[in-house]
């Protein structure tokens, strides 16, 4: 059964197509600094938005019109998968992301919602194998079900611990038999509302125990894909405790799990942080941690997560230029961890959506390549730093010198002429570089 009759294969036009459904910039085959262009980005589909999403808000009901909307929720399970293939086959995406939750129906029982999963796990098993497309990364879903009201390893019920546990180690299980190349942690109301009410230090201690079980058990079933943490500052929770990267780095350091966790990168978390999408990627990179993006974007006038598909392309840009300067992606890749808006309901809005995306990322790739093969940023930064290089400063960075040896330098040398950081000129040469 075919879910999208009226969409054919999206195939690469060029820029001067004028047909919504083609590709004007992802030339998936094109070769972009050794490597293709596919190999460079590694689009994923997010299960979730893609989907299960039916465009409900606080203010609406759903609006999605899908072939699968009216069946029972086993047969809906199934239906989708078959859609989801069809989908990411259409558009020549190889790998897809997914929460357990997403993928089969919760049910009375832990047992069966279980049994649900396995079902459904067979069915996907076969696509997988059917179209060669890959698992990126899995996760569970710890913050829909009313159980989760208080957080889930953070939570203040051992019990709701404990069920967390056991829905996090099938997730990872399922992950570990479908290949994913790699396992995501988002503590969705990993959290407080209020200290009032909260215990800090047991509900991080938790956390720290939790991962530590998830590790441990990793290494007990031969799971060796990479450990991701998503940081987000708010939403659902007032505070959540893997704010940014640099919280959560200082989170990890504390519990010993620096060495097992790298970070996955939200475009729309990192603004609501107070960061730019390019500040969080390169804090990853400089500490080691980069490992895999959420492709997407937020509104800068509306205060929430508002998961757009990313168009803009100066943060494509800026972002691909970390990407390729931390080495690329391994076991990470580009989920598009975006849905279409409220309004756009039909089946093609799906395709235009990843169409857009994809297309701003591939040429934020190429824009990317070309400023680090032309070594705009680089040149300058390292004359900007050379003071570093000779002298006092080589002194400094080599830990040859301390205060008294410093101050006695100060004190006969002083401050020589500072010279200009000439921001305006680089972002007109970055401008320069979009534009042609």
């Amino acid at each position: 059964m075919s879910y999208f009759n009226e969409v054919s294969k999206i195939k690469f036009e060029g820029a001067t197509s004028k047909n919504p459904l083609a590709f004007k910039v992802y030339n998936s085959e094109e070769i972009i600094m050794g490597k293709t262009m596919k190999e460079h980005l590694r689009f994923a589909m997010s299960y979730w938005h893609t989907l299960t999403g039916e465009g409900t808000d606080p203010f609406g009901n759903a609006t999605m019109e899908r072939s699968w909307n009216d069946l029972s929720p086993m047969d809906k399970a199934k239906a989708r998968v078959e859609a989801g293939f069809e989908f990411m086959e259409k558009l020549g995406i190889e790998y897809f992301c997914f929460h357990d939750k997403d993928i089969a129906p919760e049910a009375e029982t832990l047992e069966e919602y279980q049994k649900n999963l396995d079902i459904i796990v067979d069915v996907i098993e076969k696509e997988m194998k059917r179209t060669g497309i890959k698992l990126l990364w899995g996760t569970s879903n710890m913050f829909s079900h009313p159980r989760f009201m208080h957080g889930a390893a953070t939570s203040c019920s051992a019990d709701v611990f404990a069920y967390s546990a056991a829905q996090t180690k099938k997730a990872m299980e399922i992950t570990k038999r479908l290949g994913g190349e790699g396992y995501v942690f988002w503590g969705g109301r990993e959290g407080y509302e209020t200290l009032l009410n909260t215990d800090m230090g047991l509900e991080l201690d938790n956390l720290g125990r939790f991962l530590q079980m998830a590790v441990d058990y990793a290494k007990e079933i031969g799971f060796t894909g990479q450990f991701y943490i998503e940081p987000k500052p708010k939403e659902p929770t007032k505070h959540q405790y893997d704010f940014d990267t640099t919280t959560v780095l200082g989170f990890l350091r504390k519990y010993n799990l620096q060495d097992k966790f790298k970070m996955n990168i939200e475009a729309n978390h990192a603004t609501l942080a107070g960061h730019t999408f390019q500040h969080e990627l390169n804090v990853a990179r400089i500490n080691g941690v980069f490992g895999s993006v959420d492709a997407n974007q937020g509104d800068m006038l509306l205060g929430w997560d508002t998961d757009q598909f990313p168009t803009n392309i100066y943060d494509s840009v800026l972002a691909m230029y970390e990407v390729l300067k931390a080495g690329g992606f391994t076991t990470g890749g580009l989920n598009f961890d975006a849905k279409v808006r409220r309004g756009s309901f039909e089946v093609e809005d799906l395709f235009l959506g990843y169409i857009a995306g994809m297309d701003t990322f591939a040429k934020g790739l190429k824009i990317a390549a070309k400023l680090l093969e032309d070594k705009v940023f680089e040149n300058f930064v390292e004359e900007r730093y050379s003071s570093y290089t000779t002298g006092i400063g080589k002194d400094i960075v080599e830990g040859k010198v301390g205060f008294k040896e410093l101050s006695d330098y100060a004190l006969k040398n002083g401050v020589q002429k500072l010279k200009s950081g000439k921001q305006e000129m680089l972002e007109t040469i970055l401008n320069q570089y979009i534009y042609n």
